[in-house]
């Protein structure tokens, strides 16, 4: 079961970057008019998180796959928990403060994938 838990936390965030690195207009939108190097350092920002979260995902799934060990998988799952819980609050106090309803999710969806990470490193 933990197996499982794991898999889909780490397909959820790994969609989850889809979303980043496919910006919709909403997002460049929501900041109204900005100069080039502004659209420049957005579009960089939702590439590290695309990049981040893609990371995590990949993670989880290789040490899932590999069997790396109850305690070397679950301390995995831990780390990445974390970190997808510090990317939530940030987008909490940020992102999700706008307009934009895709900043309004994220910390949503970062939260649940932490929490099936958590439980997944406990079964």
């Amino acid at each position: 079961m933990e197996d499982v838990l794991a898999y889909v936390a780490a397909g959820l965030v790994g969609l989850w970057g889809v979303s980043d690195a496919i910006p919709p207009r909403a997002v460049v939108a929501g900041f109204g008019e900005i100069s080039a190097d502004n659209r420049r350092v957005l579009l960089q920002e939702r590439l590290a998180e695309a990049v981040a979260v893609w990371s995590f995902a990949a993670l989880v799934i290789v040490v899932t796959a590999v069997g790396g060990g109850m305690s070397t998988a679950d301390w995995t799952y831990r780390v990445i928990a974390g970190a997808l819980l510090v990317l939530a609050v940030l987008t909490a106090l940020t992102g999700a403060r706008t307009s934009v309803v895709w900043f309004k999710i994220c910390p949503v969806l970062l939260t649940c994938s932490a929490v099936l990470l958590l439980i997944a490193g406990l079964a």
